[in-house]
């Protein structure tokens, strides 16, 4: 196995810097919880993924540059009233809040305005789940039944009130960390599975993070975390701020 570790210089017209380590993840094939039958896998390709969540101390500095996504400026069809509340100030953590550990009460509009600031975007729900459905020693050679049983049992337990700095875990086979049982992670199309059958409800501004489908298969019964990922992602809305919800960037292979 070759991983290559990727880091990047400044970014375009005096952006964030693009410091932060990234992996490259190969191409592969995916197998989505739910999908059509003819379409029962879907191709990967190759991408860089981020190896560890974005900290308070990487959205510190984002909000420092960017005032306007700071807590007392954000405008609430951005982000709720949960924003960034674990926080003492626009930009000061407090004592209580690791500077190291993964930024948490994010909404999607904050997280994908981070990843564009680094010259990057957020990951699709494919390529994160492409990413996060490996173990430690072995690439994605289908349903993992010891991965599926570890990751159930974090998932049984209550959210850690203080969380740990990123890196806690080891690293999985492409050697990204704490993509499970740390927190939950923003995706570019969250949302894409469900929709809401409402057209009323339907805003222009979410409607872009919707697809539909003539029918919803389960095609691994197994993968019961699977479902509560999905499940969870299609309760969200983009300015939702959940305070075990954060996220980690990727990057296309240029």
């Amino acid at each position: 196995m070759l991983i290559a570790v990727a880091s990047f210089s400044d970014g375009i017209n005096g952006q964030g810097k693009n410091t932060s380590e990234m992996v490259k993840i190969s191409s592969g094939y995916y197998r989505p919880i739910y999908q059509s039958a003819e379409m029962s896998k879907l191709k990967v390709p190759t991408f860089y993924m981020d190896i560890y969540a974005v900290t308070n101390a990487d959205f510190v500095e984002f909000v420092k540059t960017n005032p306007n996504w700071q807590r007392s400026k954000v405008k609430r069809i951005f982000a709720d009233e949960s924003y960034l509340k674990h926080w003492r100030s626009d930009t000061e953590l407090g004592e209580k809040v690791n500077p190291r550990s993964p930024v948490t009460n994010i909404s999607w509009f904050a997280a994908n305005a981070y990843a564009k600031w680094k010259v990057k975007r957020l990951p699709t729900i494919s390529e994160w789940e492409y990413a996060a459905s490996v173990g430690k020693n072995k690439p994605n050679t289908g349903s993992d039944t010891e991965l599926i049983k570890t990751i159930l049992n974090w998932y049984s337990k209550r959210s850690l009130e203080k969380l740990p700095p990123v890196g806690t875990s080891e690293k999985n086979y492409w050697g990204v960390y704490d993509l499970h049982g740390m927190i939950w992670e923003w995706v570019y199309d969250f949302n894409n599975v469900l929709v809401s059958g409402e057209s009323r409800g339907d805003t222009s501004i979410e409607s872009n993070f919707f697809c539909g489908s003539g029918s919803l298969n389960a095609i691994d019964t197994e993968n019961y975390p699977a479902f509560m990922r999905f499940g969870f992602r299609s309760s969200l809305k983009a300015n939702y701020c959940v305070n075990n919800l954060g996220f980690r960037c990727a990057q296309d292979i240029k």
